[in-house]
């Protein structure tokens, strides 16, 4: 019920927020908009009708409500096995953004040690709980990758032993997800995952598990548009799960379609009920509406984030997030005074930063950023060596993404030092190797896009450098990663514009202008976009 509560503050708070109050509240009877979910299980048929909601609350991670769930269908029927099934499979939570907890893999272990007590009533249901076993056994010893692999197979042979069973083939598609490496361009298995997802969506079209995964299928930019279809049907589909309104806008940002990325995030936090879903749909709603300059919606969320009450979890969505938000509104505007002098929110004397040192990360790499930018490399220095530390911390807890990510961090604050110490070659040297290892990376599923692009800054450093071509090519290809953003569409459109390529330039700060639209702050960017079309027509 705490998590509940300081969710509730953050909402309630957010009444204030210029925009928000015009989206009207969604009713909905919880026991009848999670979607369509029909689990077949050799239990009573009430307890089958509570274990199809059960079912539905898993597809859509709404965690927060599967114990009462499995807690129902127990009560019509003590004998369901397949309800502790349904509790060990929640203890996995959200392995696609993070392995489970110390204290999950407990309560899965003893959820899955309940369910062979109690005995599934069938062959099929034997291999249901034999194959979650799998994910559990030995985890005080067996690292997660590992048994996450063997669980991958598991649910490979319970999808060929049923192959007309649509659960296990959406359970073993997801899975291929989790399994899968992020950093891998081919896609070769998140597109595997999206092939048996796009079977049964054409068979069962509600199934909020199906939209769900697809989404995290697709959820990688060169594929991104693969997945709009699903984004948009989603949120309607299974309309009272909080996360069901978020995921959508996972495909909007890497396509570059603000509105309504900000429209579903609107609706996810006016259902979110825990700590970590408020966050995360905050870190999203705050970059989408600074990619449409609107920065005093912008602001009125930060704000309340850096003031809102402490938070009850300790997850990496907010650390991750409650770093990442006024990271995002200084370097986003280009203060980087501001940037340079962040706090670390949530405030150490109220959240433990020690799991989650590529949260805190984020704060020392905008602190860096911004202090090289504005020419201070004694500070900037500080802050590579803070983001070393914390690396070193990353290494310890086997975060071999995270280590990746803190390297490049240090290298684009590297490159603008050299700015600042009036070494230009060796500044876009330095650049240009770290925007070539960013872009062999994948954004993670907990971000809504980079801090700042690093090909972006690439070209930020070749205008400022006073090389307008290669500024441009930047540009361009950084777009191609991040279609629509603010900082991007601006720095080409400038770049062209210097570069003498004039019908490139009009085409691209008429772009802005459009994109922008009239409840755009008035930017500096913005006015040089008006005065540069209004003076060529």
């Amino acid at each position: 019920m705490k998590a509940i509560g300081a969710a509730a503050c953050v909402v309630t708070a957010l009444a204030a927020v210029p925009g928000a109050a015009a989206q009207p509240p969604d009713h909905h009877d919880h026991t009848e908009a999670l979607g369509q979910v029909h689990f077949p299980v050799s239990c009573t048929a009430e307890a089958q009708q509570r274990f199809n909601v059960a079912a539905s609350l898993l597809y859509s991670f709404f965690w927060e409500r599967v114990d009462d769930a499995v807690a129902a269908v127990l009560a019509a029927d003590p004998d369901c096995a397949m309800a502790y099934w349904a509790k060990a499979v929640a203890s996995l939570d959200n392995a696609l953004g993070s392995p489970p907890t110390p204290k999950l893999e407990q309560q899965g272990w003893a959820a899955v040690q309940q369910a062979r007590r109690v005995g599934g009533k069938t062959p099929r249901e034997r291999d249901y709980i034999a194959a979650i076993e799998v994910a559990f056994k030995d985890h005080d010893t067996v690292p997660f990758a590992q048994r996450a692999s063997a669980y991958e197979r598991a649910l490979e042979q319970l999808h060929q032993r049923y192959p007309d069973d649509t659960e296990a083939a959406v359970l073993y598609a997801f899975w291929l997800q989790v399994t899968a490496d992020r950093n891998d361009q081919t896609y070769a298995q998140p597109l595997k995952s999206a092939k048996i997802l796009e079977q049964v969506f054409t068979a069962k079209p509600e199934h909020p598990g199906v939209a769900h995964f697809l989404i995290h299928a697709y959820d990688f930019p060169p594929i991104a548009e693969q997945g709009l279809h699903a984004a948009r049907r989603y949120a309607s589909i299974a309309p009272d799960a909080p996360h069901a309104q978020h995921m959508p806008s996972h495909i909007f940002s890497r396509v570059g379609q603000w509105q309504d990325s900000i429209d579903t995030n609107l609706r996810s936090h006016r259902a979110a009920t825990l700590d970590r879903d408020v966050y995360h749909a905050l870190d999203y709603l705050v970059y989408a509406s600074l990619q449409l300059a609107r920065d005093a919606e912008a602001r009125a969320w930060v704000d309340r984030v850096t003031t809102a009450a402490a938070p009850n979890e300790q997850t990496r969505q907010i650390a991750y997030a409650g770093a990442a938000i006024p990271a995002r509104f200084a370097l986003e505007r280009g203060d980087w005074a501001a940037a340079a002098d962040l706090a670390l929110h949530p405030a150490r004397a109220v959240f433990d930063w020690s799991p989650f040192p590529e949260g805190e990360a984020v704060n020392a790499y905008a602190r860096g950023l911004g202090a090289a930018r504005r020419g201070d490399a004694a500070a900037a220095k500080t802050q590579i060596a803070r983001l070393e530390q914390l690396r070193a911390a990353m290494v310890a807890q086997k975060k071999d993404y995270w280590v990746e990510q803190a390297d490049i961090q240090i290298g684009a604050i590297t490159a603008w030092m050299a700015k600042a110490e009036r070494r230009g070659e060796e500044a876009v040297r330095q650049m240009r190797e770290t925007a070539d290892r960013e872009d062999a990376t994948e954004e993670h599923i907990m971000m809504p896009g980079r801090v700042i692009p690093v090909r972006e800054m690439l070209g930020e450093l070749l205008l400022e450098l006073g090389q307008p071509a290669a500024a441009l090519a930047a540009f361009e290809q950084s777009l191609k990663n991040d279609p629509n953003r603010f900082r991007n569409v601006f720095g080409a459109a400038r770049a062209a514009e210097l570069a003498g390529e004039r019908d490139k330039a009009t085409h691209l700060y008429g772009q802005l202008l459009q994109q922008t639209g009239a409840q755009a702050s008035e930017r500096g960017e913005i006015a040089h976009a008006r005065a540069f079309v209004t003076k060529g027509q």
